[in-house]
């Protein structure tokens, strides 16, 4: 029950991002082979065959750039035992008509108050899943999202939800939930980075998400874990870094 309920959050997340249909959504929910061990020692040496990493799809729906999904990190980025899988789809983010600088602190708030969504409008953006497979009762999910602006944007989104975060620290749902969100230093990578933590209540389970954002320039690389096993959040910093780098070492 606890496995479903953090998978089906997990996907829930995903989705809030990429236009859900697309690949990445799918897949989240079926094993991926990896070996016996935790995330954490997954960074020794390799004893597992790794996947093969996806081919970039040439096409995709409203949103979808090939030559930014192409910057995604890859299985050959990351420890044995994780998979890939590029979305070709993406949800909008929330516009500049939509700060949350005013009103109240409502449930609606919440994708934005989480970093699923940010303020502005990007000018390309790219997402995959990236997961990691460890038996029965063990199954991590993350996302990876790049975005790309033309101007400043990625600047102001960093700025916008620390303003949002800070007068909606918390938010209470329909459901009788309540949301909770902090902030912190990310790890020293970039020109900037924050820590973003999300935690709620279902039924006497307490379910918690981290995101780690990274601005490089006019673009943001932004890793996101939600409901995983405790201590997931372990290993966002090591992937943000492996997404930036990859970022970096494929442009032009």
């Amino acid at each position: 029950m606890l496995r479903m309920l953090r998978l089906s959050v997990a996907v829930v997340a995903v989705c809030m991002v990429t236009a859900c249909g697309s690949s990445a959504a799918e897949t989240s929910d079926r094993p991926t082979g990896g070996p016996a061990r935790s995330a954490a020692q997954a960074t020794g040496p390799a004893t597992s065959t790794k996947p093969a990493s996806p081919a970039v799809p040439a096409t995709g729906g409203s949103g979808y750039s090939a030559t930014l999904s192409a910057r995604l990190v890859t299985t050959d980025s990351l420890p044995p035992g994780y998979s890939v899988d590029i979305a070709t789809s993406m949800s909008s983010d929330a516009g500049d008509e939509d700060s949350g600088a005013e009103g109240p602190c409502s449930d609606e708030m919440i994708p934005l108050l989480s970093g699923t969504r940010l303020t502005g409008t990007p000018s390309a953006m790219a997402a995959a899943t990236l997961s990691y497979d460890e038996g029965p009762e063990r199954l991590w999910v993350w996302s990876e999202i790049l975005r790309t602006y033309a101007d400043d944007g990625a600047r102001r989104a960093m700025s916008d939800l620390r303003t949002v975060i800070s007068r909606c620290p918390t938010v209470p749902s329909p459901d009788g939930n309540t949301f909770r969100f902090a902030t912190a230093p990310g790890p020293r990578i970039g020109d900037e980075s924050l820590h973003v933590t999300e935690s709620w209540t279902s039924e006497s389970v307490t379910v918690k998400g981290d995101s780690v954002l990274v601005r490089i320039g006019t673009t943001l690389v932004v890793v996101q874990e939600m409901a995983n096993e405790p201590g997931g959040d372990k290993y966002l910093d090591q992937l943000a870094e492996a997404a930036l780098r990859r970022y970096q070492t494929t442009g032009s």
